[in-house]
């Protein structure tokens, strides 16, 4: 998401959540009016390096070992290295307000709290079910601030939480009415994997066909995938086709 620090047009709301194609391409539900695609969280500046793992592309293999989701997350069974450049098998996918979120018996996440779904695998598939989940839950949450104090970091991330929480205090109350429109995910492609940091791109599809390309990080801290929220994020970008992507969704 762009960072609040960004100029609105005149004619356009001063929040930078009830901007239209501001927000992410999934589901501000009862927040903003249109949905539109600026999770795009942008390239990692604030990785854990780990000496013993390797950055990689689709394609490339590492045989580090898999680690447990957190202190109090399950054992998963999942322990693929591959980066997939396919829809990957067993993902179920179950509406979260009216956006389809994907998961996984063996990559997760394996536990929900509330709003916040968490313990991912370390894997790729781990963190590409994390930034699925985390960058919808977020901004769509009831208890968005849980699920970004929880899941996400990173210099920008103290300025969403006020910023957000201003806009919501002077937000109009009918902010939310009037038919918003919801992206859902159409396709993804790793950029770079890494044990500890994994950027993805996901293309979000809206019901007038058009796509957007935003680009997320995650992070490997505290025995948990969790999203980036860098002080200036990357904006999305409008894609014509899946060329290039993964063709992957839920609905």
């Amino acid at each position: 998401m762009p960072d609040s620090r960004d100029r609105a047009a005149p004619d356009e709301p001063r929040s930078p959540w009830l901007r239209g194609g501001f927000v992410l391409a999934a589901a501000f539900v009862g927040f903003v009016t249109v949905i539109g695609a600026a999770i795009a969280v942008g390239a990692d500046t604030s990785r854990e390096d780990d000496p013993t793992a390797t950055v990689r592309t689709p394609g490339a293999r590492t045989s580090a070992p898999a680690a447990p989701g957190g202190a109090d997350c399950p054992q998963l069974a999942d322990d693929v290295r591959d980066v997939p450049d396919s829809a990957p098998a067993d993902v179920t996918w179950t509406l979260y307000g009216s956006v389809a979120l994907p998961a996984s018996e063996a990559a997760g996440p394996a536990v929900t709290d509330g709003d916040v779904a968490r313990c991912y695998a370390r894997t790729p598939l781990g963190a590409l079910l994390a930034t699925s989940q985390i960058s919808v839950r977020y901004l769509a949450a009831g208890d968005w601030l849980a699920v970004t104090r929880a899941q996400t970091v990173g210099a920008g991330r103290d300025a969403y939480i006020s910023d957000r929480r201003a806009a919501e205090r002077t937000a109009p109350p009918d902010a939310g009415a009037g038919g918003a429109v919801h992206g859902q995910i159409a396709g993804f492609r790793f950029v770079t994997y890494h044990d500890t940091t994994a950027v993805i791109q996901t293309v979000w599809r809206f019901p007038d066909g058009r796509m957007q390309a935003a680009t997320t990080t995650v992070l490997w801290r505290d025995g948990d995938w969790r999203l980036e929220y860098p002080a200036a994020p990357v904006a999305p970008t409008p894609v014509d086709s899946l060329a290039g992507y993964a063709e992957w969704g839920g609905v």
